[in-house]
């Protein structure tokens, strides 16, 4: 949500808050479509981790994990973005996503019980 004030603070050209409302509505959109973007990709790493405990196989692909990082690092790196930032941030989701492959595991074998 843009803080949109209805005035401008004293001694801010108005041009220069206009501005600032501009870019910051730039940014809530594109903070939407992260959101967006983030609920299609664990609607598809759900599906993965049902196939995987369908068919046992571990949560965790270290492997995978591992290229699908190094990928990550040259993405942002020819996209001007920090590969470290980019890394820690790819860690937390694959957390994230071996944690919901836990749960999708535990949850088939409490199944089959």
């Amino acid at each position: 949500m843009t803080d949109q004030p209805t005035s401008a603070p004293e001694g801010i050209d108005h041009a220069v808050l206009a501005e600032l409302t501009r870019l910051r509505e730039s940014i809530d959109n594109i903070d939407a479509a992260v959101v967006h973007m983030l609920a299609e990709r664990f609607k598809a790493t759900q599906q993965v981790g049902r196939l995987k405990a369908e068919h046992r196989l571990p949560p965790a692909d270290p492997e995978r994990e591992r290229r699908q990082i190094a990928r990550l690092r040259e993405l942002a790196v020819s996209a001007n973005l920090d590969p470290v930032f980019a890394e820690k941030f790819l860690n937390f989701i694959i957390a994230e996503v071996i944690r919901h492959h836990e749960a999708i595991a535990g949850d088939s074998g409490r199944a089959e019980a």
